[in-house]
């Protein structure tokens, strides 16, 4: 009787589970249509790097970001090339955050963009580390060739992955 109730039980929570797991796979595919009606802008294509202030040898400005943020290596975030500011509506101190849709690899992500830098030439984002190790998860290439850089309408955006 025992194990009847507990093979019910499991049955049940698996497919509460496969059930969860098949609408946010449906939720996912409609963020991205969303994603892709709310360009803002044209896109712009080029390589992609990393920064992070706090590893040693970095040139990259302080711990505080364009915006005003705290730079924080563990969300979706990146800074544009600085002649690219008006492009996505202004990263200024205090203003409120602009987003962008960064495709790279066959892969997608949105990203906040908190920062802007004087960056090397040929590219036109910086990733910070979480968003970096999404295109390259060992972090050996350094940079990304090909990347396109879509501005977002609006500012009611989550930052992360999409289908």
């Amino acid at each position: 009787m025992v194990l009847r109730s507990s093979a019910a039980i499991c049955g049940a929570a698996i497919t509460f589970f496969i059930s969860v797991a098949m609408a946010r796979s449906e939720i996912g595919a409609v963020h991205s249509n969303a994603v892709d009606n709310a360009a803002s802008g044209p896109a712009i294509v080029g390589a992609a790097s990393m920064y992070n202030p706090f590893r040693p040898g970095w040139r990259e400005g302080g711990p505080n970001t364009a915006s005003g943020e705290r730079y924080n290596p563990f969300e979706w975030a990146a800074a544009i090339k600085t002649s690219l500011r008006k492009s996505f509506g202004g990263v200024q101190y205090g203003a409120s955050p602009k987003y962008a849709l960064v495709e790279a690899a066959g892969k997608k992500v949105i990203v906040k963009i908190n920062d802007v830098g004087p960056l090397t030439p040929g590219r036109v984002i910086d990733f910070n580390e979480r968003t970096m190790r999404h295109f390259d998860p060992s972090l050996q290439l350094g940079v990304v060739y090909g990347v396109k850089v879509t501005p977002l309408s609006g500012g009611g955006w989550t930052p992360g992955p999409i289908a």
